[in-house]
């Protein structure tokens, strides 16, 4: 489990970025992987689950997860709203304590959220399709409309895949391009391969929304030494699926 500096300074919250290791999974999903919507066995799921919950607390019984879209909606969870299925969303906001947050991951970046003011925290699953939807942008709103003021909230931008492993093709560049000729920046081509650099991309939206406090944990998911879970590290060895590697933030 990997902790963010700047989130460990907030007494009032625990969190953590976990990579793969420490569960009961099997072969390609080895060991700690936390996603249901993979073909693992749900049983070691359950059981990963479990493991990932205690390390955060001594007391909550489950963890609020998505079903994870690749778009750009949350919600919020305070006393009124309580969501007995998995909603179709890819953050979560809430204020409730002992009510441990997650998303999950496999190269996408996961960004865990707090007002330490507001007691506020949020959960965001960041993929291109997300960040570019303007999903960070929504999430930070919200916050500002319930009362948060930008300067009281600390963003850390978990592992992810990093600039020189994730390769995209032109009209991939071309539609970032359009929606922002700043976008330029992000892209690189080397030995004539096209990369993007998703997590500086993700580190751009916080701050036009001038969130200045925040952390990016320079970890490749893609990279096997990491040890996480990567959806695009699975394709290029042939496997038929991947695991999730789960991303968790509590208030106490």
């Amino acid at each position: 489990m990997i902790k963010s500096k700047k989130l460990l300074k907030i007494k009032n919250i625990k969190h953590g970025f976990f990579n793969k290791i420490g569960g009961k999974s099997k072969k390609i999903y080895s060991s700690l992987n936390c996603g249901p919507g993979s073909k693992d066995d749900p049983l070691s799921i359950k059981k990963n689950l479990e493991i990932v919950i205690k390390k955060i607390s001594k007391t909550a019984k489950n963890i609020f997860l998505l079903h994870q879209i690749h778009g750009n909606q949350f919600v919020y969870i305070d006393q009124k709203n309580i969501f007995k299925s998995k909603p179709k969303a890819d953050a979560v906001i809430t204020n409730q304590k002992n009510l441990p947050i997650g998303i999950l991951t496999a190269d996408c970046v996961p960004i865990l959220i707090c007002d330490e003011k507001k007691n506020f925290i949020a959960a965001i699953h960041a993929g291109w399709k997300g960040a570019y939807k303007d999903i960070i942008s929504k999430v930070i709103n919200f916050m500002i409309k319930k009362g948060s003021d930008p300067k009281n909230i600390t963003a850390a931008i978990g592992p992810a895949i990093s600039f020189k492993n994730y390769e995209v093709k032109e009209d991939f560049k071309r539609k970032f391009i359009k929606k922002d000729k700043k976008n330029y920046k992000f892209f690189k081509i080397k030995q004539k391969k096209l990369y993007f650099n998703l997590p500086n991309y993700i580190k751009s939206c916080l701050l036009k929304n001038k969130i200045k406090n925040i952390e990016t944990i320079n970890i490749d998911t893609f990279n096997i030494k990491n040890n996480f879970f990567s959806a695009r590290r699975a394709l290029k060895l042939n496997h038929d699926d991947y695991g999730r590697n789960i991303s968790i933030i509590m208030l106490n």
